[in-house]
């Protein structure tokens, strides 16, 4: 669409756009019914991690959390894999920009899947963290004791953190892996899971487009500063 009195040339670029723009939409729609023929995944080991209670301010009781009940309700069940070293004193501030976008949808994903972040920073930091940015009402899960990360390819070799999501289905008590997606493609291009932050569209509808910005999790959080 376009406001009366536009130049014919503005109105040919835009219909043009359009039908790149209808394209795109029929390529993610393609890929995405590629993905859901993807062959049956692996069945995983039983994992268990740490959790508290569900109001972040209160650090005790901590509990032992199997895999398979974060599913809840449901037979899926999505996690964020939280860029957060257990050395370091703050989580990714993008990883943290994607979970503040998960966290805004999370009463409309719940009518379809479980959803949990999980991160290999032990239980207090990463409450802490989680408490700071205001993600109540999600599921927040240290694996700091497991090795869900290394398994999950959420790990590297000398321990750095990879950001990534992945996608598990329920079989009765036993739970299989369905999907993952990395930040990084394979040949480790960016950009792997921009779909999934409205803040990359958004940036992308703007003419100076997103350019080199890098989210920063110094404006963020209960106090927020825009």
């Amino acid at each position: 669409m376009w406001p009366q009195g536009s130049s014919a040339d503005y109105v040919a670029a835009r219909i043009e756009l359009a039908e790149a723009e209808r394209t795109l939409r029929d390529q993610i729609e393609a890929v995405a019914a590629a993905r859901r023929k993807m062959p049956q995944g692996r069945l995983l080991p039983e994992y268990t991690f740490a959790e508290g209670p569900q109001d972040l301010g209160v650090a005790e009781p901590v509990r032992a959390t199997r895999l398979r009940e974060l599913f809840g309700a449901h037979d899926i069940l999505v996690v964020y894999h939280l860029m957060f070293h257990p050395d370091d004193a703050a989580a990714c501030s993008m990883c943290s920009m994607w979970v503040d976008g998960f966290h805004g949808v999370l009463h409309h994903l719940g009518r379809h899947a479980g959803f949990a972040a999980i991160a290999k920073a032990p239980l207090p930091k990463l409450r802490g963290w989680a408490l700071r940015r205001g993600w109540d009402g999600m599921r927040i899960l240290s694996s700091h004791d497991t090795t869900f990360n290394a398994d999950m390819n959420a790990e590297r070799a000398d321990g750095d953190q990879r950001p990534m999501i992945s996608v598990f289905t329920a079989e009765g008590n036993a739970v299989r892996h369905f999907y993952t997606l990395p930040a990084n493609f394979w040949d480790d291009a960016q950009r792997g899971i921009d779909l999934l932050s409205p803040v990359w569209n958004v940036l992308d509808l703007l003419p100076t487009g997103r350019g080199e910005w890098y989210a920063d999790n110094d404006y963020a959080g209960r106090e927020r500063r825009i």
